[in-house]
């Protein structure tokens, strides 16, 4: 039997952080993973390069039932500190846009930085291992895994959510609360491409590639960001962060948030009369979208001279309110994060701890808390799998 004082399972960013800062607090602490590999979803992220922080973090950049359950962690733990955590190391880094931070090197410089917490504070990682069975009793928690026996004090599950398949996701996490007890909402990809109809699809697809500046909105929320077009649909960050908002139905896509295209229309028809109205949207987008857009939205490409005033504000309504509806999304495959997960009305927000069953704690991403694009999700980790450290 391999007993220790702390048992995390998950050696993802919230797993391998939370033992990190057990081991600090004197505790014996091990992690153990199914994977060969720890950190597979940091290495990838970011283009190889981990956007592992958002500089202007705050409890409005989370999805939630509860939307005031982050506060308490990412008050505890903050941004701030895991920027001066990267500074000791030395890991150069840059903002990208929006307060977005990026290694200039290598993800792997924070899967290194995690790893050499953990050295430092005498918690081990275990990869290859799969828990087969978990009980609890007086004296804590029972493990029966692939590879023996443990038992512990106090059982942190960082497993995550549904979120790349390929990468290791399973639902374990999910099921470890059930098992006690704790309630799970419905969980659904979120930061996930759209799929579109065959008639919107197929002409969008012939000018794949091409990005734009748009604001996308649905549900009272909306964001000014880069639409993306792709063989299968939409997506960019534009579309990534709306779809976590998007419950079905119209998502209203304005191609044109910076500049007025009625006022510009209007100006375009009173000093050049004779052009068309695809060479005129020629000015405003990529000719290829220009050209799609027209098709797309039946728009009559006439000379301006013959448009009247009703014509020109239909158009220039068409291009600022654009109404797409989505005929579903990539699904968990291409998802950065899963929305729902553990519902935190059954945990403390202080310590991560289960109400119900002292000593279990759930932490990062297999709880219902979804960050924005943007580092959003990587401080969730870091915030709450700190707060679990504490407490574990």
């Amino acid at each position: 039997m391999n007993k220790r004082d702390v048992i995390v399972i998950g050696a993802g960013a919230a797993g391998l952080f939370c033992a990190a800062q057990a081991g600090q607090r004197g505790r014996n602490v091990e992690v153990l993973d199914h994977a060969k590999k720890v950190g597979r979803k940091i290495l990838m992220s970011g283009g190889g390069r981990c956007n592992f922080t958002n500089m202007y973090t705050g409890p409005e950049n989370f999805l939630s039932a509860n939307p005031h359950y982050c506060k308490s962690a990412l008050n505890q733990y903050t941004q701030w500190d895991f920027i001066g955590l990267v500074n000791d190391y030395n890991i150069a880094y840059h903002e990208k846009t929006l307060g977005q931070l990026f290694c200039d090197d290598s993800a792997s410089q924070i899967v290194d930085l995690l790893l050499n917490e953990c050295r430092k504070a005498n918690a081990t990682v275990t990869t290859r291992c799969e828990i087969l069975q978990i009980e609890k009793h007086e004296e804590g928690f029972y493990l029966n895994t692939s590879l023996g026996e443990y038992q512990c004090e106090s059982l942190v599950i960082a497993t995550g959510g549904l979120s790349m398949p390929k990468l290791g996701a399973t639902p374990f996490g999910y099921k470890v609360a059930e098992q006690f007890g704790l309630n799970v909402l419905p969980t659904r990809a979120g930061l996930v491409p759209f799929t579109l109809p065959p008639e919107l699809k197929e002409p969008l697809a012939a000018i794949s590639g091409i990005s734009q500046p748009v604001r996308t909105a649905c549900n009272n929320t909306d964001f000014l960001e880069d639409l993306l077009i792709t063989h299968r649909g939409l997506s960019g960050p534009a579309v990534l962060q709306i779809s976590s908002y998007w419950e079905g139905g119209e998502v209203s896509i304005d191609l044109s948030p910076q500049e007025d295209i009625h006022e510009r229309l209007n100006t375009a028809k009173e000093n050049q009369p004779n052009i068309t109205l695809k060479t005129f949207l020629g000015t405003c987008f990529a000719k290829r979208l220009a050209e799609t857009l027209i098709d797309v939205m039946a728009m009559p490409n006439v000379p301006l001279k013959q448009l009247n005033q009703k014509q020109l504000t239909d158009i220039a309504r068409q291009l600022h309110h654009w109404q797409v509806k989505p005929s579903g999304t990539e699904g968990y495959r291409t998802a950065e994060v899963t929305l729902g997960g553990v519902n935190t009305d059954g945990l403390s927000s202080k310590t991560m701890e289960a109400k119900q069953v002292p000593g279990l704690f759930f932490i990062g991403e297999v709880v219902d808390v979804t960050g924005w694009l943007g580092g959003y999700n990587f401080q969730w980790a870091w915030s709450s799998g700190w707060v679990a450290g504490q407490h574990a």
